[in-house]
C-alpha cells in the first residue's frame, strides 16, 4: 500500500468524526493531542512500571515525545519510502482481524472436521484447464456433451481410460477409490461428499481443470497411520528370474526382521529399494486413504501398533510393513488451524471464497461498484492485442483512461490507476491477458475497499487508532534519536573526545589498569618478526598487517586489564605465574607500548561509559532546542479527566 496512515483530507474527515466527544489534552507544534490517546498510553506506560507513574511526571515524559515526533516530521522521515511501505504493512496486519470473517472461517473448519470423519468412494473424468479462456469454455462445453452421452447409457469406466486426461485414468479407468477429506481441491471434494451414491455430477471446475465426478459409497474415516517398510524392487517388464530373486530376498529379510524386530531400521537402511525412506530407517511420512496403493494401505491399516506383516505384493514389488502407529483424526481446533493455514494461500478456493465475500461485504458498506462494461472494454483490448506497448499507451492517458473503472465511497477510480499496477504484466500474450486483467482488477478493486474500511476502522475503533498511531509516531521516534542521538553520540569521535577532557574527573578506576599490544605467536621467531613490524610503523598499520600475514601463526589485541583479570598479563607485566600463563597454541608472547594508568587516559580506555554519558548530553541539549523550537500547550482542566 503506497498511501500513508490517513492523509490530506482524510485526516481532516477522521478527526472531525471524533474530535466533539474526543477533547485536546495537549497540542504540540500546532498539532492536537485527544485525551484518548494520552490515556491509552498513560495506562500502558503505568501498566509496564512497577508503581504507577504520577502523571504530572508522565506529562512531562509525553511531551518529549510528542517534540521529538514533531522533529522527525519537519525532517520529513514520514515522507521516506521506507517508512511508509513499514507503516502500510504493519497497518494491514492490524486491521487483518477486523477484516477476518471468523464466522466463515469456523463454517469451514466445521465442515472439514465433519468430512474428516468419513472417505467417500470417487471416479471422475478430467480435462486440464488452459490459460486461453475460449478454450476453457469449450473443454467446459465438451466435458457437458460427454455428461449427457453418460446419462444416455454410456459407460463411465470406458469413456474414463479413453478420454479423462488424468495420466492414471489409463490404469484406474477414473476410480478413484475412498478418498478423505482434504486431499483434494475443495470444489472436487465438496462434489464428492455432496452427490448421492451413484449420481453424475454437472461439470465441476478446480483450479487445475474441469471435472464429471461420480460419487459412490461412505465409510467411517480410518484417520491416517505412520509406517516404516522394506522394499524389494520388481520392473514392471521382470523376467521370472528377477521376480524369484526379488522374492527370495524379501523372505530372507523378513525372516531376520520377525525374529529380531529391534533390527528393522537397521535393515531398511541397508537394503530397501525405497531410498527416500531407507535413510530414515523405512520410516514414512504419516498417510491417509488414498495415498498409497490399495495393498500397501490395506495392510497398513490392519496393522496394529508395533505388528510386522508379512511380505505384500504391490505394483512397484514387495514390502515389509512395520506399523509404528494410528494418528487420530484431528479435532476442531485443530482443524481450525488446518483451516487457517490452507487459506493463507491466495490460490486455494476458500481463501478465493472468502475474498469474494469480503468485497461483497466491502462493497455495500463503502459504496463500492465495479463498472463492468468499462473492464470488458479493457478486457477486450487486451485480449486482442496483448497487454503490449500500444494497449498500455491506449489507457494510460486517453479518454478511455479517465473512464472510471469503479467507485468506492464515492471516489472514482479511473482505468489508467488500475493499468499503473498492471505494469509487471506487460508483455503477456492476448490468450492468458483476460483471465489475468479480471483478477488484476478484482485484487485491485478489493485492496480500495480494504483502504476504506482501514480508513473507517481509524475514525471508529479506538483500540485500533491507538496502537496505530503509537506504532506511527513511536517509529518515527526511534528513527530521529538514531540520527540526532544515539549514532552521532558514538560516530562523534571529535565530541567525544571534547566531552571527555572537559568530564575526565568523573571517570576513575578502583585500581590501576594495565594498557598494552598483547602479543601471542607460534615461537619466538614469529615473535620477533611481529615485534620489528609494530617499532617500524603506526600501531593501527601494523596490527592489520600483522593480522592479515600471521594469520594463524599469531594474535594481537589491544587489553585494558587490572592485575588478575588476565593471567598472561600478569605474568609478562608483574611477573606473577600461573598454570594459564601462556597459550598451548601460542606459547610465546610479549607485551608492546605497556603501561600502567591510575586514572584513563583517554576516550578509548571508558569509551562505553563517555558514549552514554555523551548520549545524555545530546539528549538533554536536544530537548531543550525543541522546547524552544516548538510550542507546547496543555490543557491542565482536561488532564484532570484522565483515569487513574
Amino acid at each position: 500500500m503506497k498511501n500513508r496512515i490517513i492523509v490530506g483530507a482524510g485526516l481532516t474527515a477522521c478527526l472531525a468524526a471524533w474530535a466533539a466527544k474526543d477533547p485536546v489534552v495537549m497540542t504540540v507544534n500546532g498539532v492536537n493531542v485527544p485525551l484518548s490517546e494520552f490515556q491509552y498510553l498513560y495506562h500502558k506506560n503505568s501498566r509496564q512500571q512497577l508503581a504507577p507513574q504520577p502523571l504530572d511526571e508522565y506529562v512531562g515524559m509525553f511531551e518529549i515525545y510528542k517534540l521529538k515526533v514533531a522533529a522527525a516530521k519537519e525532517a520529513g522521515l514520514d515522507t521516506l519510502e521506507s517508512f511508509r511501505n513499514e507503516m502500510a504493512q504493519y497497518r494491514r496486519e492490524l486491521a487483518a482481524p477486523y477484516l477476518t470473517d471468523s464466522l466463515l472461517i469456523k463454517k469451514f473448519a466445521e465442515e472439514y472436521a465433519s468430512r474428516q470423519a468419513e472417505e467417500v468412494e470417487a471416479s471422475h473424468i478430467m480435462l486440464f484447464k488452459t490459460r486461453d479462456a475460449d478454450k476453457n469454455r469449450e473443454l467446459r462445453s465438451r466435458l457437458d456433451s460427454i455428461r449427457t452421452s453418460l446419462l444416455n447409457g454410456g459407460d463411465f469406466s470406458e469413456v474414463a481410460q479413453n478420454v479423462s486426461e488424468d495420466p492414471a485414468a489409463k490404469n484406474n479407468k477414473g476410480y478413484l477409490g475412498y478418498i478423505p477429506a482434504g486431499r483434494y481441491p475443495y470444489s472436487f471434494e465438496t462434489a464428492v461428499w455432496t452427490l448421492p451414491e451413484g449420481v453424475l455430477s454437472e461439470v465441476v471446475e478446480s483450479p487445475v481443470g474441469y471435472h464429471l465426478i461420480k460419487a459412490g459409497k461412505h465409510r467411517k474415516s480410518r484417520g491416517k497411520v505412520e509406517v516404516s517398510h522394506i522394499m524389494t524392487m520388481v520392473p514392471r517388464n521382470a523376467s521370472a528370474d528377477q521376480q524369484e530373486e526379488a522374492k527370495v530376498l524379501i523372505d530372507s529379510l523378513y525372516e531376520v526382521v520377525s525374529t529380531n524386530p529391534a533390527v528393522f531400521a537397521e535393515i531398511a537402511g541397508k537394503y530397501s529399494a525405497d531410498p527416500g525412506s531407507a535413510r530414515q530407517g523405512g520410516r514414512l511420512p504419516v498417510f491417509g486413504a488414498g495415498e498409497m496403493v490399495p495393498e500397501f494401505e490395506e495392510m497398513s491399516f490392519s496393522l496394529k501398533p508395533g505388528e510386522i506383516s508379512r511380505p505384500v505384493r504391490s505394483q512397484y514389488g514387495w514390502h515389509i510393513i512395520n506399523k509404528i502407529r494410528n494418528v487420530a483424526l484431528p479435532d476442531e481446533e485443530e482443524s481450525e488451524q488446518i483451516i487457517l493455514r490452507r487459506i493463507s494461500n491466495p490460490q486455494d478456493e476458500r481463501a478465493k471464497i472468502m475474498k469474494s465475500r469480503q468485497t461483497e461485504s466491502l462493497s455495500s458498506k463503502h459504496k463500492g461498484k465495479m463498472n463492468e462494461k468499462v473492464l470488458g472494454d479493457v478486457v477486450a483490448a487486451a485480449k486482442e492485442n496483448g497487454l503490449d506497448s500500444l494497449f498500455f499507451a491506449r489507457f494510460e492517458s486517453s479518454a478511455e483512461g479517465a473512464a472510471p473503472l469503479f467507485t468506492v465511497e464515492g471516489k472514482k477510480y479511473p482505468v489508467s490507476s488500475f493499468i499503473k499496477e498492471m505494469e509487471g504484466a506487460r508483455g503477456i500474450s492476448g490468450e492468458m491477458s483476460e483471465l489475468i486483467l479480471q483478477n488484476a482488477a478484482d485484487n485491485y478493486y478489493n485492496s480500495k475497499l480494504v483502504d476504506a474500511e482501514e480508513e473507517w476502522l481509524y475514525k471508529t475503533e479506538a483500540d485500533y487508532r491507538n496502537l496505530l498511531n503509537e506504532y506511527h509516531d513511536g517509529t518515527l521516534l526511534y528513527e530521529i534519536s538514531v540520527d540526532k542521538v544515539w549514532n552521532k553520540a558514538s560516530s562523534d569521535e571529535e565530541g567525544l573526545g571534547k566531552f571527555f577532557d572537559s568530564h575526565k574527573e568523573d571517570y576513575s578506576w578502583s585500581e590501576p589498569r594495565v594498557k598494552a599490544c598483547l602479543v601471542q605467536a607460534v615461537n619466538d621467531s614469529v615473535a620477533s618478526e611481529i615485534k620489528s613490524m609494530l617499532t617500524s610503523r603506526p600501531l593501527e598499520a601494523a596490527i592489520q598487517m600483522i593480522n592479515k600475514e600471521f594469520n594463524g601463526k599469531a594474535k594481537i589485541e589491544k587489553v585494558l586489564v587490572a592485575k588478575g583479570q588476565n593471567p598472561i598479563v600478569d605474568n609478562l607485566y608483574y611477573g606473577l605465574n600461573s598454570k594459564s600463563a601462556s597459550s598451548s597454541k601460542y606459547p610465546s608472547a610479549f607485551l608492546f607500548n605497556a603501561k600502567e594508568l591510575k586514572v584513563p587516559e583517554d576516550v578509548s580506555d571508558v569509551r562505553g561509559a563517555v558514549v552514554s554519558d555523551y548520549q545524555n548530553e545530546l539528549e538533554k541539549e536536544w530537548i531543550e532546542e525543541l522546547r524552544a523550537k516548538y510550542p507546547v500547550k496543555v490543557n491542565s482542566s482536561q488532564l484532570k479527566k484522565v483515569k487513574k
